[in-house]
């Protein structure tokens, strides 16, 4: 069942003024070459980056700050929109906001993560949502470890790429446990993630990485293997 939607005049406006902006805008077109690129996840309003990015600007210009309960209310209702435009602005809405809310936030973030799920979002929440709201609770920690053997493969790449930001304060124990975890995962975008993980924690420290690998390389695929060596080699 999704989270329930919290009552916010806020988010009533930010709506009212998303779609205003964004639908006028559609570029059936763009909208297209968009949708086949990303494997038909969504439909697409056909808004490339730039344009989207400053229709964004428009709606939230002169807005207060939102508190976790505003944050909630736009994501949840972005997300009922088909659109993947809306989506978009979800994520970056709550990139911008995530010091906002609480470690009562992971349900939503959770929804959102298994809600129309593809790379284009899952791997910005992973990052920018997921990480700050664990690095701020580390009791949560103890949802990354369920996450990282759930049956739902965003939610193990969530659980690999939360850390991604985290440089100096990475978890070596958890970063290298779940992908060892993980290690004989057959979808693809686990294995990349796998590979992804090591490699920017590699920029942290690349020997830890090359140690690792070493000694449980055997254990990856192929394309974990040569992610994670990318830029530190064997």
């Amino acid at each position: 069942m999704p989270p329930r939607i919290p009552d916010s005049p806020l988010a009533d406006t930010v709506l009212e003024r998303l779609v205003a902006a964004y639908a006028p805008a559609a570029d059936p077109g763009q909208a297209a070459v968009m949708r086949a690129y990303m494997k038909d996840v969504a439909p697409f309003l056909g808004l490339k980056t730039p344009v989207r990015r400053a229709l964004s600007r428009t709606v939230e210009a002169g807005l207060p700050r939102p508190t976790e309960a505003d944050c909630a209310a736009v994501a949840l209702r972005c997300w009922e929109l088909p659109e993947r435009e809306y989506h978009y602005f979800a994520v970056d809405h709550l990139r911008r906001h995530v010091r906002r809310c609480s470690s009562g936030f992971l349900p939503v973030a959770r929804h959102l993560l298994t809600t129309v799920p593809w790379w284009d979002t899952v791997d910005l929440l992973a990052a920018h949502v997921v990480g700050p709201l664990v690095a701020a609770d580390p009791a949560l920690t103890a949802e990354m470890d369920r996450w990282s053997t759930d049956d739902d493969m965003w939610l193990v790449r969530t659980a690999l790429l939360h850390q991604l930001r985290y440089k100096e304060r990475t978890d070596t124990g958890r970063l290298f446990g779940y992908c060892l975890r993980q290690s004989g995962h057959p979808d693809f975008f686990v294995r990349k993630a796998i590979g992804w993980a090591l490699r920017e924690y590699a920029k942290t420290d690349p020997d830890a990485v090359r140690g690792f690998l070493a000694r449980e390389g055997d254990r990856f695929a192929p394309l974990s293997v040569r992610e994670a060596l990318k830029n530190i080699g064997a």
